[in-house]
């Protein structure tokens, strides 16, 4: 495995943008779990066929944004954890560096884009 760290001047702002993610899709997964619509305490369950259909859809729909959401969230706590133990900038799969453009623009990756290409293949 490449042994490289970067300097601390540029993990410390994205240590803190990290942070600051997780505080953020936090509170967005809150929001959207509490506009699931079955969690309404107000909700009938003596509904038309087309409400019953329009709440399928919409319990569906914020399920799936709920789950992409703990993903970001998921992945932004594994980059600070690599941060802290000290292997952030380094695929977990084949241990090279990853590129500092893809860490610019996805600071939260933790894989380098060959193996990523390879997962999603």
């Amino acid at each position: 495995m490449n042994k490289f760290n970067f300097p601390s001047s540029l993990l410390l702002p994205i240590k803190s943008f990290l942070e600051r993610e997780v505080v953020r899709l936090k509170k967005k997964e809150k929001v959207m779990e509490e506009n699931d619509p079955f969690v309404d305490e107000q909700r009938s369950t003596s509904n038309s066929l087309e409400e019953d259909v329009d709440e399928q859809m919409g319990h569906f729909d914020s399920q799936v944004k709920v789950n992409f959401v703990k993903k970001q969230l998921v992945q932004a706590r594994k980059a600070l954890t690599r941060l802290k133990l000290g292997k952030y900038g380094i695929c977990e799969k084949c241990g090279k560096m990853i590129d500092t453009d893809r860490l610019a623009v996805r600071p939260e990756t933790t894989v380098c884009i060959d193996c990523q290409n390879e997962m999603e293949s």
